[in-house]
């Protein structure tokens, strides 16, 4: 009877211990686990109706940070995605006319070729690529100039806006840190 009584105490306090071990384990797992990052770059969108025609911008959005951006990060005369991450892609399911050329509907990757004195905006066939890294400039569709405007005040995280500026006619900007560009475009009927 001794040894059965012993026995028994000791099942109760191996369980007891497992018990235990299992929610401290608990409590370590909840200690360690990390607590979500927040995104630096967040995926953004920018879209309008016009008429029948929607436009929509797609892009991912970093923040300035403390840097200089435009001729630091990212140097002048050098090609860039205009976004972070995968490269930004408009998208249109109407044919639009941009600097008196004819975008075909459809979806593209859009860069850029940033300057002190002058932008290149480009459209290429391309949208689906990671950053700048399959970039081809056999590829693009449609290449123009635009100046920038300088700011005194920092826009943190990059945007784009589509706006409709009357019944078949729109533009699309970007702003980041001191500079914004523009474009006017025109929905072909």
């Amino acid at each position: 009877m001794r040894k059965l009584l012993t026995i028994l105490c000791l099942a109760i306090l191996v369980v007891g211990c497992k018990n235990q071990n299992k929610s401290e384990k608990k409590e370590m797992q909840q200690q360690v686990t990390p607590s979500k990052k927040k995104v630096l770059s967040p995926h953004a969108t920018a879209m309008t109706m016009i008429g029948d025609a929607h436009i929509h911008m797609d892009y991912s959005s970093p923040g300035v940070r403390n840097r200089i951006i435009f001729g630091g990060l990212l140097a002048y005369d050098v090609i860039w995605q205009a976004g972070a991450h995968k490269t930004t892609w408009l998208e249109t399911n109407q044919d639009l006319i941009i600097a008196g050329k004819t975008l075909v509907a459809g979806k593209y990757g859009f860069f850029t070729i940033p300057s002190k004195e002058e932008w290149t905006l480009i459209f290429n066939s391309n949208w689906d690529q990671h950053g700048k890294d399959a970039y081809d400039a056999k590829e693009d569709v449609l290449r123009f100039q635009v100046k920038p405007i300088i700011s005194d005040a920092t826009t943190e995280h990059l945007i784009y806006k589509v706006k409709k500026t009357n019944v078949n006619e729109g533009t699309i900007s970007l702003a980041w840190e001191k500079v914004s560009v523009a474009f006017n475009f025109k929905v072909q009927n």
